[in-house]
């Protein structure tokens, strides 16, 4: 059985127990009454670096709202003119006067829209692009603590949200304000008494409105968590569909990510019921308002108080104010739906990894030394069962080493160790001499080129996948590690030999096919340590051979470390370490374990009988 990196999966599975694990696993649950716009705040540091575009969309807005204002201006002095003496006189002008503030308004309003849906998406792209930079720096317990669906979730649905609010929700919302405040300042202008009034009423409108948005914005969180989970369970599902397939077990799956799809219909209804009750109250108490309002306005033009073009001017601010008002409280549950879409976002971004760079990283050699001094380590969440315990290695520059042992023996968290994907609980893992906990992950990992048992490949071709061991290799060093990975002839067969697309994860490719490319690509990265995860292992016996030659070739004068139970790799080894329950039992080679008749003995007698015999 192999005990590779795959395999390590569940060998160093931690439990939720660890802090990431926590505040994910519970963010359904802590995404309730705690929803704040002040989420809405890590938008600034992106906004900032757009000053100048922001600068611009305000003045924009500034003008837009201006122009609707001076709507009423127009209206009233048409009104003033209609109702004076003057009806001799032409009212052309005051026409022309309305009409040119509608062209301005126009005018205003195309450009505002185009500058703040373009300020709106310059900013989801960086948004997009600043989170996912930072998924790509989190921990391999982060992924295993938390569904890669829910984590698309947020990088689709959620900066989805964000994207709505950017492109024309703020921007109304703020529109809306400024019309507001202007339409206040003016009506105060034109009837301080009536203005008064309004000021009286506009608490009566504005608390019911403001008591919807808790509940709504409860419902709009449950609905974005439900949706979620749906994500995450199709994710799961398409995963592992042949799996799913093999097991016939498509309608279980089916079911599963239907019910998921109902639950969240389901809190989506209540959250449309809500906001429906939102908006009809909204209408109600708003308009009402304005009928009160304009009512009195009129008693007090029939009495001389207010001349009728004060009165229509006063009429149409209030419409204004009152339009404002209504949709500030319709928009309010998409702003925070929006608070809560960048808090989940958030989550993510405040997420560290627990494997950083220090300060004061110390640079590697690359002379390929590996030494292991007493480390003891567990996963977390996994205390009390050490899957290395003790264990002390050392393995010279350019040796060739053998990890053999049974599964959950520690081999496979040798590597992950090594390539500090964690740090010891206890003890020091060096190379060259340095403690990784001293150095930057991404200057460890440049020395070490990895080939697991099942190595995934990504879209794109197979000179992609190739030269993905090694930005800036080049043709001929693709050509020439792809010969060396016994590769070069299927991907000549290929339609478009090195440039044929692949296809999502290579599926086209048959599993020695896809081994050979991983190879080739663990090959052109030119490092000085070789980790070998049963790198053989898809491969039938005649390929086999074949890239044995070629991981020959590659692992002289390289510093190799090699988890495998093929005889031809542990019989070629300088020297072969048996491991047990996370610490070195034996070691040795293949001769002196087997006249041992320790635990190697017993297991070259189960896995090697056949090629012995």
């Amino acid at each position: 059985m192999s005990d590779g990196l795959s395999e390590s999966a569940v060998e160093g599975r931690p439990s939720p127990g660890g802090a990431l694990a926590q505040d994910m696993q519970s963010a359904a649950e802590r995404r309730t009454s705690t929803r704040k716009l002040s989420a809405l705040s890590t938008l600034w540091p992106i906004l900032k670096a757009h000053s100048f575009e922001t600068f611009i969309a305000c003045l924009l807005m500034v003008a837009t709202s201006s122009a609707t204002l001076g709507m009423s201006g127009a209206v009233r002095l048409l009104v003033e003119h209609l109702t004076s003496n003057r009806s001799g006189e032409s009212v052309d002008r005051w026409f022309w006067l309305l009409g040119a503030v509608a062209v301005a308004l126009g005018l205003f309003t195309a450009l505002r829209y185009y500058w703040v849906t373009r300020l709106g998406e310059r900013i989801v792209a960086d948004l997009r692009k600043s989170v996912y930079g930072h998924i790509l720096t989190l921990d391999p317990a982060f992924f295993i603590a938390t569904r890669t669906g829910e984590v698309l979730s947020r990088l689709t649905t959620d900066i989805q949200i964000i994207e709505n609010l950017l492109a024309t929700t703020a921007s109304v919302f703020l529109r809306n304000t400024l019309i507001m405040i202007g339409s206040l300042i003016l009506m105060l202008w034109v009837s301080p008494k009536l203005t008064l009034l309004v000021l009286l009423i506009i608490p009566v409108v504005v608390v019911p409105l403001f008591l919807f948005a808790r509940p709504l914005r409860n419902l709009t969180t449950a609905t974005q968590d439900e949706f979620a989970r749906a994500v995450g369970h199709a994710g799961e599902t398409l995963d592992a569909l042949e799996t799913v397939q093999a097991f016939g077990r498509e309608r279980t799956a089916s079911d599963r990510f239907g019910a998921a799809v109902e639950r969240s219909f389901r809190t989506s209804l209540r959250r449309m019921t809500a906001r429906a009750i939102m908006t009809a109250a909204s209408i109600m108490l708003v308009f009402g308002g304005v009928v009160a309002v304009f009512w009195l306005g009129v008693h007090a033009g029939q009495r001389g108080e207010l001349s009728w073009g004060a009165l229509f001017q006063f009429a149409f601010l209030s419409v204004f104010a009152a339009s404002s008002v209504g949709a500030l409280g319709e928009m309010w549950g998409d702003v925070q739906k929006a608070a809560g879409a960048m808090e989940r976002i958030a989550e993510l971004l405040s997420a560290q990894p627990g494997i950083a760079a220090p300060a004061d990283a110390q640079k590697l050699p690359g002379r390929g030394e590996i030494r292991f001094e007493d480390v003891v380590f567990a996963y977390p969440g996994r205390e009390a069962a050490p899957a290395l315990n003790g264990l002390t290695l050392t393995v010279a520059p350019g040796e060739r080493v053998a990890l053999v042992g049974p599964s959950g023996a520690g081999k496979s968290t040798v590597f992950r160790l090594l390539l500090r994907f964690y740090d010891p609980l206890g003890g020091v893992v060096r190379i060259d001499g340095v403690d990784l906990r001293q150095a930057d992950p991404r200057d460890i990992r440049a020395q070490a080129a990895l080939v697991a048992q099942d190595s995934p490949l990504f879209s794109g071709s197979a000179a992609d996948n190739i030269a993905f061991g090694r930005e800036g290799a080049g043709p001929e060093e693709i050509r020439a590690a792809a010969r060396a990975a016994q590769a070069e002839t299927f991907i000549a067969g290929l339609p478009e030999g090195f440039e044929t697309p692949l296809g999502e994860r290579a599926r086209g490719l048959s599993g020695g096919q896809r081994q050979r490319l991983a190879i080739a690509r663990a090959l052109v990265r030119q490092a000085p340590i070789l980790l070998l995860d049963e790198a053989t292992s898809a491969l039938d016996a005649e390929n086999e051979k074949l890239v044995q030659e070629a991981l020959d070739a590659a692992m002289r004068g390289r510093t190799t470390l090699v988890i495998a139970h093929r005889l031809a790799t542990v019989l070629k080894a300088d020297r072969i370490v048996v491991m047990d329950e996370g610490r070195v039992v034996e070691t040795g080679t293949h001769a002196e374990l087997t006249a041992r008749g320790g635990l190697y003995a017993r297991f070259a007698a189960l896995q090697f009988t056949d090629a012995a015999g």
